[in-house]
């Protein structure tokens, strides 16, 4: 059973439950815009302002979503800079359960039917050697952009919770949660930190609305002169015992103070009493990015998995022989 129309608030909650599941089993093949936590900052911040271009198709099997995909099609961008950026591209995130692997020859046919003529682009885990083989027969082929010391591909990273050290903050800093800083606060602290930012008050409030967002584990740190000064916000799988980061980011001026590292050892902490045992974040995985990887692994972190950054022309699509085997597509 499938059907295929505009994504919806009930269809974000039934892929978190899937990759819950596929965490649950193959923790590997749960590519970094897949995850419980990643679905519902990107859901949350965007839906309000993008969600007119956002299409999806979900496939069943007893009751049970065990496949889903989500195109984004082109569309403007405008940030609170007052730019605009024009996206061009499409892109597909995607997660197939591991027992119904077959599927993503539906998921790629769909995907390419429903952005056929634009440039699509596509972020599959690079542990996934049988999806790369069938993303590559439909004729996905490595993103140029993903190569090289500057490309831009992801990393997802872990560890444990047994053994998180004390967090330390300079002078006249400390942590507040979003319950205690407030709304204004907290979306300051994000579009300090990531100007120029599509990011809003009405985003914040979709974010809000998700499944699994909590106030008390949206972290912040606040300056001396009470600037919001580093934010994050960890989103709990209680299924999985598991915390992730997403996002997470420093204001400027503040930078290379440490406030990052202590922000997420504390972070870690507050996420072991809520019940977490495990924590997840993403990163830029090129050597030419290693400013947010050499943090994460600072403060324990090691790398999971990665994605494997693929693309299909414009006039791609038309004809392939979706049966016929193709070699796996290279990793970045």
């Amino acid at each position: 059973m499938t059907n295929s129309e505009r994504l919806t608030a009930a269809d974000v909650r039934l892929m978190q439950g899937l990759a819950q599941r596929v965490t649950a089993t193959r923790p590997e093949l749960v590519n970094s815009d897949a995850t419980f936590g990643e679905l519902a900052w990107n859901w949350g911040a965007g839906h309000a302002r993008a969600g007119a271009g956002w299409r999806r198709r979900l496939w069943f099997s007893n009751g049970d979503l065990v496949a889903w995909g989500w195109a984004r099609l082109p569309h403007r961008v405008r940030r609170s800079d007052g730019s605009v950026k024009d996206v061009t591209t499409a892109y597909l995130s995607c997660q197939v359960h591991p027992d119904h692997a077959g599927l993503i020859d539906d998921v790629i046919d769909w995907y390419d039917r429903t952005a056929a003529g634009i440039e699509r682009t596509v972020l599959p885990s690079a542990a996934d050697a049988f999806a790369l083989r069938r993303w590559a027969a439909h004729g996905y082929r490595t993103d140029p952009a993903s190569l090289g010391d500057t490309g831009h591909w992801t990393q997802f990273n872990e560890r444990d919770l047994t053994d998180v050290e004390e967090p330390v903050l300079p002078e006249g800093f400390r942590f507040r949660t979003a319950d205690e800083a407030g709304p204004e606060a907290a979306v300051q602290a994000h579009l300090d930190a990531w100007a120029p930012s599509a990011y809003s008050a009405e985003a914040y409030r979709g974010v809000r609305g998700t499944e699994g967002y909590r106030g008390d584990l949206h972290i912040l740190v606040e300056a001396p002169d009470g600037t919001m000064a580093s934010s994050t916000i960890m989103w709990l799988d209680e299924a999985n015992g598991t915390a992730e980061f997403e996002p997470v980011g420093t204001h400027p001026d503040y930078r290379r103070m440490g406030l990052a590292r202590a922000m997420l050892l504390h972070g870690m902490r507050v996420a072991r009493a809520a019940g977490a045992a495990h924590a997840t974040v993403a990163c830029l995985g090129a050597p030419g990015h290693p400013e947010a990887r050499g943090l994460y692994h600072g403060v324990g972190f090691r790398e999971l998995t990665r994605d494997a950054p693929l693309v299909a022309s414009a006039d791609s699509g038309r004809g392939t022989a979706a049966g016929r085997p193709g070699p796996a597509a290279p990793l970045p």
